[in-house]
């Protein structure tokens, strides 16, 4: 007869609720719980000690509660508390070193030792409870992003692993790489004979190894074979330059995208991406595999053949499934962010273009698109409202009036046909089809310089919004015009950037001194936490803030922001990197709560949160502190509060 180990059992029963126990085994989980020391604590007794060295276990709650203090002088500061089913004694024995904090009970526990041999069973047999522990250890580490314990926030971008099964579009596509070429000396006729000897779509005009231009068998069809140019002369004058360049390791899905974009069939593969390296292929439209299925390939493929606004509507709704699709199949978050975004500017852009065909006439001069907000910055995964400008040339007085009427009918064509794609108006009417919004250069320009130099409240609230813009359709030279006297301003005006910086700490971190999440007090909200405002916020506000004291032009994402500041400031690139985990995290896991949800996935209910879930997120919020001091230094702001 086999005895029963009811104690064991028992511990099984209680250890099977809480991570990382819930992902072993039973049988690996039963043999845990047959080791496991059970240990009686009376109130105010010391586990361990700050400084002390190391026992053989990390400790689990079973009954009661644990205070965590630090020792500053002879002062006690209450770190954290820990309740039932709250690990703690874990960073000690990773890193073999001294306790950093002391373990105190606030009431009689009962406590669950375990050895740290079955910890390192632990980890070597389930990566699931590796992870779990590991993310235990780095919120509680002194310094998650210090250079011994990089790589160690929770659910680090480098950890997902890609699954590729179905997902031919993010496979690197095949591309020729001795691309038939010429010198920028010999004549049009030359280069035909070129091509056709060598049985190729287009040839590449070089020079000193370098893409400087392209000619395509359509090129010789409209413009040579309809006798707008004589075959005679040189290959410059049919050319298309600059031309458009990646690097290896194109994916089909943004191989496509970006002949859509900047409609063309060619891409010139260099050596750092750019047309000052060297060539070393080309990849055409007919490389590309167009697959079968809900993916951006074939997405672009009928974005490409769409002649009408519900067509756009159509392939909106497939996109948005195809988000799901990649989220669900833990796609990293960068490469989503890329197609998605990519995706929301080619609908705007055929938008745009339906409803400028749709006018009496062309515009009367020259003029640029906007996008604000999120999708300024390519960062709207999720459908949200319309955030969109429109600039105008400069244009006498006298005709103001009646182009900007020209403009705004314009852009009541355009988002009503956004609207109706499957974007929200915004309830701020923060729209180019408003006449605030829809202005000449020269109006736009001191609207900014208004704002940066007499930053009110409501001035400061317009630059978070209008200083993440981004070009999607029209005339850049607008654009940088705009952007160098927006930075000339600033540094007229250089105080403003106290003023942004006072405003990018208005949301705390995320957490209240015994680290517990910081909630909404009323409203309809009452008790949910708010992703955006407390967590995502703050780290795009800085990331902004601290760029434009770069003075960094046409950078306007998040993570591309804190990857050119790693660039400019490599002391802090651990920071900075740490904020990047973070913002993929959190966008991602918002993305998830709206996907679920069917909202927009700000605000989460966090009874409906593991313990698991609030830990994960809970490592998260340390770069959002870090930050806001780093902000709080350099721009002085403690004066300023």
């Amino acid at each position: 007869m086999i005895m029963k180990n009811t104690i064991a059992e028992r511990i099984y029963d209680f250890l099977k609720n809480f991570p990382p126990f819930d992902a072993l085994k039973k049988e690996q989980l039963l043999k845990i719980a047959a080791q496991v020391k059970v240990i009686y604590v009376e109130n105010e007794s010391f586990i361990f000690k700050q400084e002390e060295k190391p026992n053989a276990n990390f400790y689990v709650v079973k009954e009661g509660a644990i205070g965590l203090f630090r020792s500053v002088e002879k002062d006690n500061i209450l770190v954290d508390k820990c309740d039932e089913g709250d690990i703690f004694g874990l960073r000690a024995l990773i890193q073999n070193d001294i306790y950093a904090l002391s373990a105190k009970t606030k009431e009689e526990s009962i406590l669950y030792a375990i050895s740290v041999e079955l910890l390192h069973e632990i980890i070597e047999t389930n990566e699931r409870a590796k992870k779990f522990l590991i993310a235990c250890y780095s919120t509680n580490i002194k310094s998650p992003y210090a250079k011994n314990s990089k790589g160690q926030l929770f659910a680090n971008e480098d950890v997902l692993q890609l699954n590729k099964s179905n997902i031919n579009d993010i496979q690197t596509v095949n591309f020729h790489k001795n691309p038939v070429s010429c010198t920028k000396n010999i004549s049009i006729k030359e280069a035909a004979q070129i091509m056709c000897s060598k049985r190729v779509g287009s040839i590449l005009i070089v020079e000193k190894n370098k893409p400087i231009g392209i000619i395509t068998d359509k090129d010789l069809r409209v413009k040579i074979a309809t006798g707008k140019i004589s075959i005679n002369d040189k290959i410059t004058k049919i050319m298309s330059s600059p031309v458009i360049t990646s690097q290896e390791g194109i994916s089909v899905a943004e191989a496509q995208i970006a002949m859509l974009k900047h409609k063309i069939t060619h891409l010139c593969i260099t050596k750092d991406g750019t047309p000052n390296s060297n060539l070393i292929g080309i990849l055409s439209e007919h490389d590309i595999v167009v697959l079968h299925g809900n993916n951006p390939s074939v997405l672009v493929k009928e974005l490409k053949r769409a002649t009408n606004v519900n067509s756009l509507r159509y392939i909106k709704e497939k996109a948005n499934n195809l988000l799901k699709g990649y989220i669900e199949q833990d796609i990293p978050i960068s490469f989503i962010l890329k197609i998605i975004s990519e995706i929301n500017d080619v609908l705007a852009v055929k938008a745009i273009g339906f409803s400028v065909d749709e006018m009496p006439f062309k515009p009367p001069v020259k003029f640029t698109w906007l996008a604000l907000g999120s999708q300024g910055r390519h960062e709207q995964l999720l459908v949200t409202d319309q955030d969109n400008a429109l600039i105008f040339e400069n244009v006498s007085k006298e005709n103001y009036k009646s182009t900007q009427l020209y403009f705004i009918k314009l852009a009541k064509k355009i988002t009503k046909k956004l609207h109706f794609i499957g974007y929200d108006y915004c309830p701020a009417k923060m729209m180019a089809s408003n006449p605030n919004w829809c202005q000449s250069i020269s109006v736009w320009k001191n609207q900014f310089n208004k704002w940066i130099t007499t930053p009110t409240d409501e001035a400061i609230m317009m630059c978070t919004i209008f200083f993440d813009y981004s070009l999607i359709y029209g005339d850049k030279t607008l654009v940088d015009s705009l952007s160098d006297n927006i930075f000339k301003s600033i540094g007229g005006f250089e105080v403003f950037l106290n003023f942004l910086g006072k405003n990018a700490l208005k949301n705390p971190p995320p957490l209240s001194f015994f680290r517990q999440f910081l909630v909404e007090q009323d409203g309809k909200h009452k008790d949910q936490f708010d992703l955006k405002s407390r967590a995502l916020m703050p780290l795009i506000d800085a990331a902004r803030l601290i760029a434009l004291s770069h003075h960094i032009k046409n950078v306007s994402g998040t993570i591309s922001r804190y990857e050119k500041l790693i660039e400019l400031e490599p002391k802090n690139k651990d920071l900075y990197q740490s904020c990047i985990d973070s913002f993929k995290i959190l966008i991602r896991y918002r993305t998830k709560q709206g996907l679920k949800n069917g909202n927009s996935g700000r605000f989460v209910n966090l009874a409906y949160l593991s313990k698991s879930e609030k830990l994960k997120l809970k490592g998260c919020f340390k770069p959002i502190n870090a930050i806001q001091e780093l902000l709080n230094i350099r721009y002085n702001l403690s004066q300023m509060m």
